[in-house]
């Protein structure tokens, strides 16, 4: 039913018109092709279907006879595993099965061992054969047996340390064939060194020796190549670490050998070369008489065998193998050494004893570098030397640096104990400089030579660390502290000058006068000489290189600069420019140094002391002028018949009269007290000192008299030349520009003195050229701006409208 009910759709859908019976042909045919195609797919699915039941079958049929073999296997193996191994159970015939091949394993890990202890035998036995006979055959032994006992090590930790004796015996056998090889041949070289007198200085090898001669010592060096070839890829890896030390050359330990029992005769021994207080003795034996005597038979006789052994190979990188002065030093290094290593114990409690030993090691480091080139091995870098062994190898930095920091800071306390150490030191210096005191000179000589231009300082030192400490808590340190009593010093003046200081009257006028600017000029003179002496070392290479290497740490560091210290610690006591970035610095353009903030403590004591100068030499000039400025005879003052006062041109040619009696004190304050700084102060400072009193008086004269007292013609006349009476006292003693502080008053009286009166028909300010009081009163009091024409054409410089107008006020003429 549902069928025919697709059927009449179907029939429905395609013959839908009249015109559509007209294609009932082909749509039969169409309908008889789909029918055929569908059977014919049909077909092949029925096909496939039958093709894969058969497989399935097939499939199920395999594997249940793989199954059945599989069960008959099992079985099999089960029984067998019974018989074998007389169990019960299959699982603990499991069990003992596992423990038979663990035995079997063990037995072939044993077979192993046997096999190569039997080759290690071979090797070992052979390479003694060989000896005295067929010695390259015997090197060769070795070098297999070396080469095996290197391999092992890897093997062992991997293993986790598996097979310990068996590493040891390969190990000791290794050891034992190397020792006898090495026995044999050093016999052979020490047969040849005695039939050549070593080790006479004038031991030479004779043309027919040196083939057998270089042939020996070619042995030798064939033996130890494994040996250096392994220590020096140790090296590379440790980044030439004082751990990887060079190794002493055979040849050399046959031929140092008798050179260190006479050095040990001489120097540890009763012998008189052997004292605590002379470590010079045996440092200088060894650089002087060994090195200088011997170092030519090492370059004539060693230097060609090391060149033909090592040349293109790893070791010829290192100068203390391929280089026969290097390794001769290499040679002599372990006994001096030994020697310096027995002394220490006997000296560490005797610390002048102490001291001067480690500066002797030092001056032995840097006679190898600089006059023998000894590198050591280092590659690229300097070798650290004995004193690094000693100070920071072997911890004895701490105690050497309390020594030093002792004798500097006693020898410190003697400078500035003794009785002439504050006494300015006028030789010293140029005589154009500032004086300093003798201590200032002596504190400097004493931090120099702290720092050491010679070797046997710690300028010489390879660890920047202690250069760093030996900086700051040393010479540092000792800046601060003469700082700091130079700051007492100003401090306890200022205090006894005050006025409540309990000084007495004649006291104070004694801390007044030229007592005190030689107590001052002390104060200052110093700490001047110290600042720059500061800035000079910031210039040095040695402190240049150093201020680098902190800035670098600083950048790459961070706060772990050196040791104990922190980058804090650090800039406090040298700059802060090396923790601060640019744009946060007063001048982001300053590189900063070692000494900045030393430097800068010095400089605010001097720039104060001289503030201090100045302060007194202006009160006593104003003390001097007391007097003076009180006297007023100004307005009666009458012309002298016997002298006339001449007419003053200008203000530079004020009348020369003879100054007035109240002035003296004030000329004679200033030429004792100049006449002093100008002994005591170098040009630049005292030019300031004197511009400010200058300036002060040039103020006290205007403000105090020319503005307060009235003035007749002859009385501004006396006080003109009162004014050049200073002015030349001030040229006379420090210099012209000096002088010219006074140019206002000058000026000034210049103005008030000019000739001429009230009431002059026709005096419009000159007369044939000749300038008038009436003429000038007149423009500068019109006017403002023709008063300002008026006093530039008069030549008036530093007195303004305002101040000429008062001026001209004081003339009684033009008072009324």
């Amino acid at each position: 039913m549902a069928r025919d009910v697709r059927v009449g759709d179907y029939l429905d859908d395609k013959l839908q018109t009249p015109a559509d019976f007209d294609l009932l042909r082909e749509l039969l045919d169409s309908v008889s092709a789909q029918r055929k195609l569908l059977e014919d797919q049909i077909h092949v699915a029925q096909k496939d279907l039958e093709s894969a039941k058969r497989a399935a079958s097939e499939h199920d049929s395999s594997l249940r006879a793989r199954v059945d073999r599989f069960e008959r296997a099992q079985a099999d193996i089960d029984r067998r595993l019974l018989i074998a191994t007389n169990s019960d159970t299959s699982d603990a015939a499991v069990k003992r099965f596992e423990s038979s091949m663990d035995k079997m394993r063990r037995l072939e890990i044993a077979n192993g061992y046997v096999e190569m202890l039997r080759e290690v035998d071979r090797l070992s036995n052979e390479g003694v054969a060989r000896l005295g006979t067929h010695d390259a055959e015997a090197i060769d032994a070795y070098r297999h047996l070396h080469s095996l006992s290197v391999s092992l090590q890897p093997l062992q930790d991997a293993a986790e340390g598996a097979a310990p004796h068996l590493l040891d015996s390969v190990a000791q056998k290794t050891k034992a064939l190397h020792d006898r090889i090495q026995k044999s041949f050093i016999g052979e070289l020490e047969t040849l060194l005695k039939k050549i007198s070593w080790p006479s200085p004038d031991a030479t090898v004779p043309p027919t020796m040196v083939g057998s001669f270089r042939a020996t010592i070619g042995k030798l060096l064939e033996l130890q190549k494994p040996e250096l070839e392994a220590r020096e890829e140790a090296r590379e890896e440790a980044g030439n670490s004082p751990a990887t030390a060079p190794l002493v050359l055979l040849p050399l330990q046959a031929m140092v050998h008798p050179l260190e029992l006479a050095f040990r005769y001489h120097f540890e021994t009763d012998r008189p070369t052997n004292r605590l207080d002379r470590p010079e003795y045996f440092l200088f034996h060894v650089t002087d008489k060994l090195l200088g005597q011997y170092n030519d038979f090492m370059d004539d006789n060693l230097q060609p065998v090391l060149l033909e052994k090592f040349r293109g190979t790893s070791i010829a990188r290192n100068p203390a193998y391929i280089d026969a002065t290097s390794a001769f030093v290499t040679a002599l290094l372990p006994m001096v050494r030994a020697k310096i290593f027995t002394t220490l114990p006997k000296v560490s409690g005797r610390p002048q004893l102490l001291s001067h030993l480690i500066h002797e090691v030092m001056k032995f480091d840097t006679t190898l570098r600089d006059e023998w080139r000894y590198e050591a091995g280092a590659e690229g870098e300097c070798w650290r030397g004995l004193a690094w062994e000693v100070l920071s190898a072997n911890d004895w930095f701490e105690q050497w640096l309390k020594v030093e920091k002792d004798f500097a800071l006693a020898r410190y306390q003697e400078i500035v104990d003794a009785p002439d150490s504050f006494d300015l030191d006028y030789d010293g210096v140029d005589a154009k400089s500032t004086k300093p005191t003798k201590a200032a000179i002596r504190v400097n000589d004493l931090l120099e030579a702290t720092t050491g231009s010679c070797s046997g300082h710690y300028r010489t030192l390879t660890s920047f660390s202690q250069k760093l400490r030996f900086l700051i808590d040393i010479q540092i340190s000792i800046f601060d502290l003469f700082h700091e009593r130079l700051a007492d010093g100003l401090a306890a003046y200022l205090s006894r000058t005050s006025t409540i200081g309990r000084t007495s009257r004649e006291e104070q006028i004694t801390l007044q006068g030229v007592a005190g600017l030689e107590s001052l000029c002390r104060i200052y003179g110093s700490a001047e000489y110290l600042e720059r002496a500061m800035r000079d070392w910031s210039d040095d290479v040695f402190f240049l290189s150093l201020w680098s290497e902190l800035q670098h740490r600083a950048a790459t560091r961070g706060q772990n600069i050196s040791g104990s210290m922190n980058l804090a610690q650090v800039a406090a006591r040298t700059s802060r420019a090396v923790s601060t970035p640019p744009d946060e610095l007063d001048d982001p353009t300053a590189t900063g140094a070692l000494f900045d903030e030393t430097a800068a403590s010095y400089t605010r004591l001097r720039e104060r002391t001289e503030a201090v100068i100045a302060d007194l030499l202006i009160n006593n000039v104003r003390n001097s002028l007391s007097a003076y400025s009180r006297i007023n005879p100004w307005s009666s003052l009458a012309p002298s018949t016997s002298v006339p006062v001449p007419a003053a041109r200008s203000p530079d040619s004020l009348p020369s009269l003879p100054p007035t009696p109240e002035l003296d004190n004030l000329l004679t304050t200033l030429s004792t007290h100049f006449e002093y700084l100008a002994k005591a102060l170098g040009a630049a400072p005292l030019h300031r000192v004197a511009r400010k009193t200058a300036h002060a008086i040039d103020n006290q004269l205007f403000e105090h008299v020319l503005l307060r007292r009235e003035f007749s013609a002859a009385g501004a006349g006396q006080f003109g030349a009162d004014v050049q009476a200073v002015r030349g006292c001030l040229v006379k003693l420090v210099s012209v520009a000096v002088g010219e502080g006074l140019r206002r008053v000058v000026e000034g009286a210049w103005l008030v003195g000019l000739e001429g009166g009230r009431g002059e028909e026709g005096d419009d300010g000159g007369d044939g050229g000749k300038v008038t009081l009436w003429g000038v009163e007149k423009r500068i009091f019109g006017d403002g701006e023709e008063a300002r024409v008026c006093l530039g054409e008069l030549g008036l410089v530093r007195v303004g409208v305002t101040e000429a107008r008062k001026v001209l006020a004081r003339r009684v003429e033009l008072s009324g």
